[in-house]
């Protein structure tokens, strides 16, 4: 479903509750919030506040309680499961904290998995243009490599390109710097201030304070509420 909203991402009055073992947990609570195109967004806030469950949401990953979540002008709160996967193959790119690379393929076949999901470029091209994205991301001569050999670094480098192999206008990380050293979470930094140069939208699960101040704007989540608090920057 398509509807109007100026935003490119708008969660409207969105909850989202989960239930174990007969106990209620509230992650999300009457959450409004939005995002425009080209913003680089840092999410912090304590362990368990619903950081995690806010990208999971925008990215269609998990479904509201209650509220509309709306991307591009798409309602994506209300697409079957079928639908959400496609359209997040085309629009979203995800870069996991522990990366999520298939320990048996190449770094090249890793990024050629989505374009195979979604099949948005043609067969005989998509070798080429995921050694182009890795070769962008500083991995040209680790194509053919596992990611077991390569570093932590590089294979969440490895992780970017394919997040870039549809070339989605909105790049969601999840704690995406939580296994990296100090030099490499920098770098990774540099790839997405480039992305957000380019064009593209960036939202990041962070604990850091300090990657946290090279975005322009930071969202406190804390006990399933959001806030935007002057505070958090020196």
């Amino acid at each position: 479903m398509t509807v109007e909203d100026p935003s490119l991402i708008a969660l409207h009055n969105v909850s989202k509750v989960y239930t174990t073992g007969g106990v209620e947990y509230v992650a999300l609570d009457g959450v409004e919030f939005s995002v425009d195109r080209g913003e680089f967004v840092a999410v912090v806030g304590p362990s368990g506040s619903g950081k995690s469950t806010l990208l999971n949401v925008v990215a269609a990953i998990d479904r509201p309680t209650e509220g509309r979540v709306v991307v591009d002008g798409v309602e994506v709160s209300n697409l079957a499961e079928n639908e959400a996967a496609r359209w997040r193959g085309r629009n979203i790119g995800v870069v996991f904290q522990f990366f999520q690379l298939l320990p048996t393929l190449s770094l090249a076949d890793n990024v050629i998995l989505p374009m195979d999901f979604c099949g948005v470029h043609p067969r005989r091209d998509r070798r080429s243009l995921a050694a182009d994205l890795l070769d962008r991301v500083g991995l040209a001569d680790h194509i053919d490599k596992r990611p077991s050999e390569v570093s932590g670094g590089e294979q969440q480098r490895a992780a970017i390109a394919r997040a870039l192999a549809n070339d989605p206008p909105i790049i969601l990380g999840d704690e995406p710097t939580g296994n990296l050293d100090s030099e490499s979470a920098a770098s990774m930094m540099d790839l997405f201030d480039d992305l957000v140069t380019s064009g593209r939208t960036v939202m990041m699960v962070t604990h850091d304070r300090d990657l946290a101040d090279r975005t322009s704007r930071i969202v406190l989540v804390k006990d399933g509420s959001l806030s935007e608090p002057t505070g958090l920057r020196s």
